[in-house]
């Protein structure tokens, strides 16, 4: 059966690898805009739904896709990509020395045998943030690192000295959560 995820971000695609199957990847041009009256769980989910039913609309033939998408919460505001290097700065001085969520959608849709099956799941990480002087954040925003993540950091990498410590998945802060793909992939091969 065909594997596809539906995404261009390569840590999600390293994360794939560490399960060791053949799959390709076919990037989702799905628009990515918040849907209003959804909670945070419900928008992940809806993300990584419509990431993954583009490429699913788009393919043939026995197959699963994986949809993902990842946002950073803290007090009930959404922090997705940043715009330009001064909204990765804001972001990150609106996280610094605090406690945030990490929110990972996951959608795994499958076609086998002409059956559709979908599963449709999140995971959530509470990470904590060290203090950062303004010169450490704008020294990180120069690496060009920060603009294409979920509140402008990675948990992998250099970024990781500013990262005191994480409650729950490591994989769901790097936008994939590997052990709960894993889970449905067993049952569904």
């Amino acid at each position: 059966m065909k594997i596809i995820l539906a995404s261009k971000s390569p840590r999600r695609k390293e994360l794939m690898d560490m399960l060791n199957l053949k799959y390709e990847v076919i990037v989702s041009d799905a628009d990515e805009t918040l849907e209003n009256g959804l909670t945070i769980e419900e928008q992940a989910k809806r993300l990584s739904y419509i990431k993954a039913k583009t490429v699913f609309d788009e393919t043939t033939e026995d197959r699963i896709v994986i949809g993902s998408d990842t946002m950073v919460i803290k007090d009930g505001k959404i922090y997705g990509k940043p715009k330009d290097e001064e909204d990765a700065f804001k972001i990150l001085k609106e996280l610094n020395g605090t406690k945030h969520q990490v929110i990972t959608g996951l959608a795994i849709l499958v076609e086998r045998n002409g059956k559709y099956e979908e599963y449709l799941d999140y995971d959530i990480t509470e990470v904590y943030f060290k203090y950062m002087t303004d010169e450490e954040i704008k020294k990180w925003i120069a690496t060009g690192k920060a603009m294409d993540k979920a509140g402008a950091y990675a948990v992998q990498g250099e970024f990781c000295v500013f990262i005191e410590k994480i409650n729950g998945n490591y994989t769901t802060v790097m936008g994939l959560p590997i052990h709960k793909v894993y889970e449905i992939l067993k049952e569904i091969l």
